[in-house]
């Protein structure tokens, strides 16, 4: 017979789970009774978010029951750890009983319920599988094909593990996937409110463009009308000069030839409508 492997600190994974297991069904050899508090202690103590995960051990109950046998156990354990009948201990019994009713919904949906047996036989299969290579091995080496699982207990026991362990693998990765799609929520909506900032830019840049052009064409107008006052008052200062106009303004005309007026940028004529 093999030594047994030194503990270390803390123990190994394995060893944590067979404690966890052991504890497990003590607490459960104690709950045939149907105590209040073995109830709440059961559901509420440490590990049992993931044990949790198993509707049917929550609800203490074979995969192969019945709906009604699934509503007559609902009604017993929720009565057993309805916080209004703990009161002593609240908190966990609000705990509890909201775990309990997350079972029983839960075995309600005919979906949800095949997926929880789906996950179930996996984990036997997954044993069986398991202990099948196991004989074949001790086979193929000529040794005795007698293995620790054939006890029935422990062939429980393992798929019990097993199935834990699947349920905790299918919640981690509904966890992550929530979270991805979060983030791809998330980061949707920064584009959209990075969209509507650039539209609003884009908009209160072409407003204030607007107003720059309507006050460069109110000066050109200015312009236009103080120098044609100033001809009309010193006519024949410049020869053949004439009056500027909407059709010739940005540039002078005299008999010596032309010139652009400083108004005029670009050669652009500009938008009176812009104004408007």
């Amino acid at each position: 017979m093999a030594a047994p492997r030194e503990r270390g600190a803390g123990g190994t994974a394995e060893e944590a789970f067979l404690t966890f297991y052991s504890e497990v069904k003590q607490i459960e050899k104690r709950d045939s009774v149907l105590t209040p508090k073995n109830q709440i202690e059961r559901l509420t103590r440490p590990g049992s978010s993931y044990f949790n995960l198993n509707p049917f051990e929550v609800l203490q109950m074979d995969p192969d029951v019945t709906d009604e046998e699934i509503k007559k156990r609902f009604r017993q354990l929720s009565i057993l750890v309805h916080p209004d009948k703990n009161q002593d201990d609240a908190e966990r019994a609000q705990k509890a009983f909201e775990a309990v009713d997350k079972a029983y919904k839960l075995l309600l949906d005919q979906e949800q319920k095949k997926r929880a047996l789906d996950v179930i036989q996996a984990g036997k299969e997954y044993v069986e599988h398991t202990v099948k290579e196991k004989k074949k091995l001790l086979k193929k080496e000529g040794k005795p094909t007698n293995v620790e699982e054939d006890d029935p207990e422990v062939f429980k026991q393992a798929v019990y593990k097993q199935t834990m362990k699947l349920f905790a693998e299918l919640e981690i990765k509904r966890k992550e996937r929530e979270a991805k799609e979060m983030h791809e929520r998330k980061r949707q909506r920064e584009e959209e409110i990075e969209a509507q900032e650039k539209a609003k830019r884009e908009r209160e840049w072409q407003k204030n463009f607007e107003r720059l052009c309507c006050s460069t064409i109110f000066m050109y107008s200015f312009v236009r009308v103080e120098l044609n006052k100033m001809l009309e008052m010193v006519p024949g200062i410049f020869p053949g000069l004439v009056l500027l106009s909407e059709s010739n303004f940005g540039k002078i005309s005299t008999s010596q030839g032309s010139f652009a007026s400083p108004t005029r940028v670009g050669g652009l004529e500009p938008d009176l409508e812009l104004c408007s």
